[in-house]
């Protein structure tokens, strides 16, 4: 029997910011069952955790099509706050975790009212392709072109996944957004780009996230996508992202940028447990 755990992120109570299922003591799983177990659960990303020879954790993301993803976002940050609320409930501090081949600092804490609260370091930032023609983008999202800022033209940013990411004029262009997935998909790998992030700037950052080359047809809290962008407009400072409303489960995430140095913070609530019962499944 495989455990599991349903994990609202970057949530302040059950059933709001962004569900993830978290598998843990997953060593004896094979890369062909976590893929089904993923399709199973069909959340934007399942994450098991398994021991490492090298950190105190090692991870492992998937998709609901089976693909897995790097990178440090919420994904990484349900599985810690697992860990926080069972395995390390009375021993927060700082760990090591392992993805893929990376070694990244992960930092566990108790706020004043006892909910934890995770901070991730992620990869440093790395600035790649400009959209140069923004019609094609602003057809597959059902924009006009006018819709899209041109100070900052959409660009490619990753801490560990690259996005695309488009700044548009307000909070109205981001919830009108609609995804044309094929012309999306096509013009992500025009530029390089994994998924794509819409967003405006105000007092916090605005956004919604879109990944249909993974089988996320949107999700409500992309620490991955939050990461890239407080890089891109929040250097040396702490930008707040909301994230989810349009999905009815809003999220906020904290980002912190020094340098090269971009770390996410978030709490979260296990909202539900359960087993697996795939005895003779595999066999």
């Amino acid at each position: 029997m495989t455990e599991f755990a349903y994990v609202d992120v970057f949530a302040a109570a059950p059933l709001s910011g962004a569900p993830l299922t978290v598998v843990p003591d997953a060593d004896d799983l094979t890369d062909e069952q976590m893929r089904a177990i993923a399709r199973e659960f069909n959340q934007s990303e399942t994450t098991f955790i398994m021991r490492s020879a090298t950190a105190d954790r090692r991870l492992r993301s998937f998709t609901p099509i089976g693909e897995e993803v790097g990178g440090v976002g919420h994904n990484v940050l349900g599985a810690w706050l697992w860990l926080a609320l069972t395995e390390l409930a009375d021993s927060p501090g700082t760990f090591t975790q392992q993805i893929g081949d990376e070694l990244l600092p992960v930092v566990v804490e108790r706020a004043g009212d006892g909910r934890p609260v995770v901070t991730l370091e992620q990869s440093a930032p790395v600035f790649g392709d400009v959209v140069t023609d923004p019609a094609p983008l602003a057809a597959a999202l059902g924009l006009d072109v006018a819709d899209l800022r041109t100070e900052r033209p959409p660009q490619v940013v990753s801490t560990g996944a690259g996005h695309l990411l488009v700044e548009v004029g307000d909070r109205a262009a981001v919830d009108r957004v609609v995804v044309d997935a094929d012309r999306l998909v096509a013009v992500l790998r025009s530029v390089g780009g994994e998924g794509c992030y819409v967003y405006c700037l105000a007092e916090t950052a605005y956004a919604r996230f879109f990944n249909p080359a993974m089988g996320i047809p949107e999700d409500p809290a992309t620490g991955t996508a939050a990461g890239p962008l407080a890089a891109l407009v929040a250097r040396d400072g702490v930008l707040a992202v909301e994230q989810g409303h349009s999905m009815g489960r809003p999220s906020v995430i904290t980002i912190t940028v020094d340098g090269d140095r971009v770390r996410i913070s978030g709490s979260g609530v296990i909202t539900a447990t359960g087993t697996l019962h795939l005895d003779g499944y595999f066999a």
